[in-house]
């Protein structure tokens, strides 16, 4: 993904040369990307979030999250990117060797061996939520609703933006025959990250399932 966006914004750079435009020096602090993070150019909150995509912190996650609104689609994508990058970062180079072994046992289908791994950081560090929001997906993979809904509890103490572990929440209570409530999540999941084309999907099937049942008891 960071190559992704090192080339578009090579692309946006030359855009702007063609232009003619005075092209200012992208942003090399954090102080400096959330600043631009508001400007009026696209490039230059592209180039904001792209370094905060690199260097940013959990606490970055509230400004990072307006620009999922942005009403360029290159600034949204990247913003959505960015936050999963500063998500998964814990601060401890122990700890991130330790969540990329849990992602890679997910993605090998290891469940049980992944939810050790990240049962392991969550003991070392209870306050990275990431290693919840892991745990509750592969909780969720193997059915283990409670289980997971607990943990995307624990996620949101943490990260109250994490419109991953909100739409978790929707998908279990789908699981839970609860369409009510899933709609409810979906929903909240939608409202800060309006990139989700999948939760918006999810979101107008739910509505239509929901009216037809209220049509049939009239």
């Amino acid at each position: 993904m960071g190559r992704i966006l090192l080339m578009s914004l090579c692309i946006l750079g030359q855009f702007v040369l063609a232009l003619g435009v005075p092209q200012a020096a992208p942003p090399t602090s954090r102080i400096e990307a959330l600043k631009a993070l508001t400007s009026h150019q696209v490039e230059r909150r592209f180039e904001a979030v792209a370094r905060l995509a690199d260097i940013g912190l959990m606490q970055d996650s509230e400004a990072l999250v307006t620009r999922l609104r942005d009403r360029d689609e290159t600034v949204s994508d990247a913003a959505n990117a960015a936050l999963w990058q500063i998500w998964a970062r814990s601060g401890n180079k122990a700890i991130d060797r330790l969540y990329a072994r849990g992602a890679s046992e997910m993605a090998a289908g290891q469940s049980l061996e992944a939810i050790g791994t990240f049962s392991e950081i969550i003991k070392l560090k209870p306050n990275f939520a990431e290693a919840w929001n892991k745990r509750a997906t592969v909780y969720y993979f193997i059915g283990e609703w409670e289980k997971s809904r607990a943990d995307c509890d624990e996620v949101l103490k943490r990260n109250p933006f994490h419109f991953g572990a909100l739409s978790g929440y929707g998908q279990i209570y789908i699981q839970l025959n609860e369409p009510a409530k899933a709609l409810i999540f979906f929903e909240k999941a939608f409202a800060i990250n309006p990139t989700m084309q999948g939760v918006a999907k999810n979101i107008e099937g739910i509505r239509r399932a929901l009216q037809r049942s209220r049509d049939k008891m009239i």
